[in-house]
């Protein structure tokens, strides 16, 4: 790869993941260690003056935006300022921007997938600060790339997953909507499509924009669930033999989470050639590493 690749967040699940199947290709990225507090304005400042890559990707926030159950406004809107930063540094140095989003920018009203072309409606906070980002990304450096994830799965103790499974083995019961919907994306699969786009762009391809991925095979948490159940029996003796089918309303999150949130990845594969992998043929691999963590 003749870019230099500086990747944010590198110690994230995501980050972590891009890392690995770089190294399978000998594609390699700078990434920092953030200061302290976090990236944040200033500090972006330095970094992207002093190193000069030619590509700058995103994940800095990761976590927040993909997996945590509740982000504190204050913390949205300083990553909010962040992120307008670096894309004004990334027009000012002509450096190439990715940014990861999310199907949370719409309010899931909607039964059909959804496309880029769609009308955005964030239902909560995070999701609102995500589209305040996307707008900054694009009013202030054009050479972007916007990726809007589904239902992203990693191997982090303290993410969506890791806090589904070790459910399994303290709770007597454990209810899952089973009229949402979503595209399940481990997070190797959304690696494997930052890196495809990655290498087209390495061929001075402009194919600037915002562009939709989610695993193949729209589906719901309960039936989510049930596999991952399937397959975290294999690696533990779990205390739920059942899950149990609720309705999205009767949800604790259904005020803040789109009842129908799949994604058109049509625009993805017709640009790049990025077809979706079935979500079921990443769970094993997904599970062995979060157990061999833990």
């Amino acid at each position: 790869m003749r870019m230099r690749l500086m990747l944010l967040g590198g110690g994230n699940a995501l980050g972590q993941a891009l890392i690995r199947l770089g190294a399978e290709e000998d594609i390699g990225f700078l990434a920092p260690r953030p200061p302290d507090q976090g990236w944040d304005a200033p500090s972006l400042t330095n970094l992207l003056d002093d190193n000069r890559p030619d590509v700058v990707i995103n994940l800095a926030y990761y976590f927040d935006w993909f997996q945590s159950g509740h982000v504190d406004e204050a913390v949205l809107s300083n990553q909010e300022r962040a992120v307008e930063r670096l894309a004004e540094l990334c027009q000012h140095h002509q450096f190439v921007l990715m940014q990861p989003s999310s199907y949370r920018v719409f309010d899931g009203a909607r039964t059909t997938a959804y496309s880029e072309k769609d009308e955005v409606a964030p239902l909560d906070a995070r999701s609102w600060a995500l589209w305040r980002m996307e707008q900054s990304v694009r009013a202030l450096c054009p050479r972007h790339v916007l990726l809007r994830f589904g239902w992203l799965l990693d191997d982090s103790s303290h993410g969506l997953m890791g806090r589904f499974l070790q459910r399994l083995e303290q709770s007597d019961e454990l209810p899952l909507a089973d009229d949402r919907r979503g595209n399940p994306t481990p997070v190797e699969d959304a690696a494997r499509v930052i890196l495809a786009v990655l290498k087209q762009l390495d061929c001075q391809a402009p194919l600037w924009g915002t562009y939709h991925y989610g695993g193949h095979e729209a589906s719901t948490p309960l039936v989510v669930g049930q596999a991952l159940m399937a397959e975290a029996a294999h690696h533990r003796q779990l205390k739920i033999d059942t899950l149990t089918a609720v309705a999205h309303a009767a949800c604790t999150d259904a005020a803040d989470e789109p009842q129908h949130g799949v994604l058109a990845c049509k625009k993805i594969f017709n640009t790049f050639g990025i077809k979706p992998r079935a979500w079921r043929t990443g769970l094993p691999n997904l599970l062995e590493r979060y157990y061999r963590h833990g």
